[in-house]
């Protein structure tokens, strides 16, 4: 809304109406992070559902572009077959997927690629959801723990992020049963020196969900 105020981001029909999706998921915030401690008190439902994920992550990435604030960073979704679909609570995984493009965004350099893929998982029962991008990547030292709470990649830095949102991540990952890491990219020369930006989810198959 401040890029709007501030003619950063033009006020037409698609912006405004991305706003107004971001906002009403702003007034979800303190609900997500009661779940975090609800967590370590109990199970959480889940609201499953088929989630057709390349419009799914199309409307992620809108979402993680106008947050950005026309920070300059080029978004890839490539979705294998593109009507690849799994069954998960859509608020849970559009709140993993942005908190993953956010910190790519935040850490990606001027111009720089984020890709989104999503492609079924070797075994053929789930999904894997990869994000990438062109920023310095996590050290090997730090791949567990930048799921802790209030971590940020093992160092502080400026970039605006509160040290939750890869925290957040893995719980609404693993209330699906899922994982989430940090693997070797072997496309970076980062991967070389022991770093990477490729952050991989994983969702198992639910089987049908009507």
């Amino acid at each position: 809304m401040e890029n709007l105020v501030d003619g950063v981001t033009e006020p037409d029909p698609a912006a405004l109406e991305v706003a107004l999706t971001e906002t009403e998921r702003l007034s979800q915030l303190v609900d997500h992070l009661l779940d975090l401690s609800r967590l370590d008190a109990g199970v959480i439902h889940l609201d499953l559902e088929g989630v057709e994920l390349t419009p799914f992550l199309h409307e992620v990435v809108d979402a993680a572009a106008l947050a950005a604030g026309g920070r300059d960073v080029r978004w890839i979704v490539d979705v294998d077959p593109p009507d690849l679909s799994v069954a998960a609570d859509a608020a849970r995984l559009h709140q993993v997927i942005h908190n993953l493009l956010e910190n790519a965004a935040r850490h990606s350099p001027a111009g720089g690629r984020i890709h989104i893929r999503a492609s079924r998982t070797g075994e053929d029962d789930g999904v894997r959801i990869d994000v990438d991008d062109e920023g310095p990547g996590i050290a090997r030292e730090d791949r567990d723990r930048v799921f802790e709470r209030f971590q940020r990649g093992g160092a502080a830095d400026s970039s605006g992020g509160t040290g939750l949102g890869l925290a957040i991540a893995r719980w609404a990952v693993g209330l699906h049963g899922g994982t989430i890491e940090v693997l070797d990219d072997p496309r970076s020369t980062g991967a070389q020196e022991g770093r990477s930006s490729l952050i991989r989810v994983v969702i198992p198959d639910h089987g049908p969900v009507a």
